[in-house]
């Protein structure tokens, strides 16, 4: 009957959470000397030394010494036989670095040290060595914001998640900012007002610059980015105004250049696309693309002769606003994109579609980026709390990695330059710090050379495809609708049977 009843007990599952963090706090201790006798005063060395050599002269510490040194001698012989740390069998376990489960682990949580709880809008990592993380606080559901608001911003190391190292101390809440790559001091921030404000950090938490507001944006500055040049004071910013702005941080009275987002190519302010997100690669110094509300990637020549060949051409896969625009740091001709419910992979020289693309999610994508040692790796942030670690090579239609890091809505993200560390930024101010595992984290073998072969064929198909639906004819209205229905009915139905299952496993488990 003893038996009976240890089978019947219940299954029970072991799983990992993240407990309230504990906050420490440096303190000094004053120690001490103790031990000597009254009349030995510790500080003066000719009273100790000689105190010592009279110990040392004693026959009972001279046995004591004796019989502590055999045992202390036994310990260390057996710490040098026994390996307490060593792996054993893992011949037999036939897996190595490379074939390990995908996986990440929290480091650390940052959280807006505010009562009121801001949004994590922009992440940006420190250039040297990535031993601080600026991250960018602001409201922004303009409904909801009030007096109370802090409008700081702050700088955190990232080994204190207690309180920040810095705090930035702009005029209106920050929504994007940058680490200047070429010094490590400066920062450069996009305001909600549409003001640019500029930082160096050896001279506290007020801004060195501030644009003026009548040479500003009109809207909230939504991405701000520094561009390569000969002083390493340059860089340009997006609004949903419908304006890309150049800037000089030393002198930010007014902007050095103008771009309207005119699809007309006309400069009409009024016809503008809102810019969202914005894209810049320095192998690539003329070149530029802006992500707009509209769901159009729009690819810009900084140095075209007129205005209006500025805008060289549109790239249209989204449905909604593009939150994400990344270039491939390994093959830039390719970028990546997130709007709607997928991440899409495109090439530079194929406008009608995109080569790549994920499934549609059941939760809407915020943010995304590129692995930056691994080609065929990118993260996407979902507003269910979710981040997704993808690996094109692996497979395409599902996640790597899926790792629920908090139960709010995820904002932004940002992967550190080693490809360890990846920092996320969540709707209630908190911005948890996460460590890849060494397979997703290192360059695989022949990784370069196999993505540049999958490159191909994507190219080649589309190309195909494209030249497929010219020869046919464009899809009626009626058949992308009911294509349309049939993938939504697909996404719902295999939703369904997931939760049935987990449902039945789980009913299955709580079962006497």
């Amino acid at each position: 009957s003893s038996l009976s009843h240890f089978q019947q007990t219940l299954k029970i599952s072991s799983k990992s959470v993240n407990t309230e963090r504990f906050e420490s706090e440096s303190r000094g201790l004053n120690h001490m000397e103790g031990g000597w006798p009254k009349d030995v005063d510790p500080n003066d060395m000719e009273q100790t030394i000689r105190f010592r050599k009279k110990v040392e002269k004693d026959e009972s510490y001279m046995n004591s010494i004796l019989q502590l040194g055999s045992v202390m001698d036994h310990y260390i012989r057996q710490n040098n036989a026994i390996n307490i740390y060593q792996d054993y069998f893992t011949e037999d376990q036939d897996i190595d670095e490379g074939q390990e489960a995908p996986s990440a682990k929290t480091i650390n949580v940052f959280r807006d040290p505010n009562e009121v709880k801001r949004t994590v809008t922009c992440l940006s990592w420190h250039p040297d060595g990535g031993r601080k993380l600026a991250a960018a606080y602001c409201c922004l559901e303009f409904q909801k914001s009030s007096k109370d608001l802090s409008p700081d911003s702050y700088i955190w190391d990232i080994e204190n998640p207690n309180q920040p190292e810095l705090a930035l101390k702009p005029a209106s809440p920050l929504v994007c900012l940058d680490y200047n790559p070429k010094d490590p001091h400066t920062l450069v921030g996009g305001s909600y007002n549409g003001q640019i404000v500029y930082w160096d950090t050896r001279r506290g938490s007020q801004p060195v610059e501030l644009s003026s507001v009548e040479h500003s944006h009109r809207d909230p500055v939504y991405k701000i980015i520094w561009l390569q040049s000969k002083t390493g004071t340059d860089a340009f910013s997006a609004s949903t105004d419908g304006q890309v702005l150049w800037w000089d941080v030393r002198k930010l009275n007014e902007p050095t250049e103008r771009l309207v987002l005119d699809p007309g190519r006309e400069g009409n302010l009024d016809r503008a696309l809102g810019a969202i997100s914005l894209e810049f690669e320095a192998t690539m110094p003329t070149k530029f693309m802006v992500g707009t509300e509209q769901g159009l990637v729009v690819s810009c020549n900084r140095k075209a002769k007129t205005p209006a060949e500025k805008i060289v051409c549109t790239y249209d896969g989204h449905h909604g606003p593009i939150y994400a625009l990344h270039r491939n740091p390994f093959f830039p001709k390719n970028f990546l994109t997130v709007g709607d419910w997928t991440a899409r992979i495109w090439s530079e020289d194929i406008r009608d579609s995109s080569i790549m693309w994920t499934r549609y999610q059941m939760s809407y994508l915020t943010d995304a980026c590129w692995s930056p040692v691994r080609p065929s790796v990118f993260f996407t942030t979902k507003m269910d709390g979710v981040l997704d670690v993808w690996d094109v090579l692996f497979k395409q239609n599902n996640p790597t990695l899926s790792l629920k890091v908090c139960d709010e809505a995820l904002y932004s993200l940002r992967v550190q330059d080693n490809g360890r560390f990846v920092a996320c930024g969540s709707q209630i101010g908190a911005a948890t710090l996460l460590e890849i595992c060494s397979g997703l984290s290192t360059l695989q073998k022949n990784e370069k050379s196999l993505l540049a072969a999958v490159r191909h064929n994507d190219n080649k198909q589309s190309r195909e495809d494209d030249t497929g639906r010219d020869a046919d004819g464009d899809e009626s209205p009626e058949q992308l609708i009911a294509r349309a229905e049939e993938d939504f009915y697909s996404v719902v139905e295999a939703e369904r049977k997931r939760r049935e299952e987990r449902h039945r496993v789980s009913t299955n488990h709580s079962k006497p």
